[in-house]
């Protein structure tokens, strides 16, 4: 973000951005920033100590959010029974035509949930919804038989991580117009989830450092008190 701009201007009257805070302090910090003119999500940042190249210290997983994310999540199930799919809360659903459409371009879906007799087709598709994040993944809970759970957990604000190339990983938790007490709660549960990923063949400072910030805010970082445990 330009140091010039208005809005950075404003945060700076808030707060030191060069210093960690509490995460409890960062949330209070964060909800006095200049606001934009839309619901902005807050993101937590995590940046990890873990190796990238190595392919037993890939950092991954899901958590339910206390307070959900705010978000409305479009809902895509691969299945033999798209009624059953639609009856239970999924947005769109079907097989073999909607994979059609997919290959055409379509994409007007957050979360794709596929059963597991549908999973051996979607794969033919891998290479379409891999890029966008969006390849149904057992680890991630959405490849399952129990398709209703599935939506409910995935509507219910369910969030997936995992990190990057250069070990960091961005989790949106909640939107400006939460609480200060929701958006803090939501922390904490990805900050636990994060930190139970833990590769079991890493050894050293997992956690390196953490940021909270919202879609036009810049980040404030967080003591490391608040995740040294992890």
């Amino acid at each position: 973000m330009e140091k010039h701009s208005k809005r950075y201007r404003g945060a700076l009257q808030v707060a030191d951005l060069a210093k960690d805070y509490p995460l409890a302090e960062a949330v209070g910090i964060l909800a006095k920033f200049p606001k934009a003119k839309f619901d902005e999500t807050i993101e937590l940042s995590l940046r990890l100590g873990v190796d990238p190249t190595a392919g037993d210290q890939m950092v991954r997983g899901t958590t339910p959010l206390p307070n959900g994310s705010g978000k409305k999540v479009r809902v895509l199930v691969f299945t033999d029974n798209p009624k059953a799919a639609i009856d239970a809360g999924a947005d769109h659903a079907g097989l073999q035509d909607i994979m059609a459409k997919i290959n055409e371009g379509w994409l007007d879906f957050d979360v794709a949930i596929a059963t597991t007799d549908a999973m051996k087709t979607v794969r033919t598709i891998a290479k379409v919804l891999g890029p966008k994040g969006l390849m149904p993944n057992p680890k991630s809970g959405t490849v399952t038989d129990d398709v209703a759970a599935g939506i409910k957990a995935v509507k219910a604000g369910r969030v997936e991580f995992k990190m990057d190339k250069t070990c960091n990983i961005g989790v949106g938790i909640g939107k400006r117009s939460f609480t200060p007490a929701q958006i803090l709660e939501n922390a904490h549960a990805v900050l636990e989830a994060v930190g139970k990923a833990k590769p079991a063949s890493f050894k050293g400072h997992y956690i390196r450092a953490v940021a909270i910030s919202s879609s036009q805010s810049p980040s404030v970082r967080i003591a490391s008190a608040d995740y040294g445990k992890y």
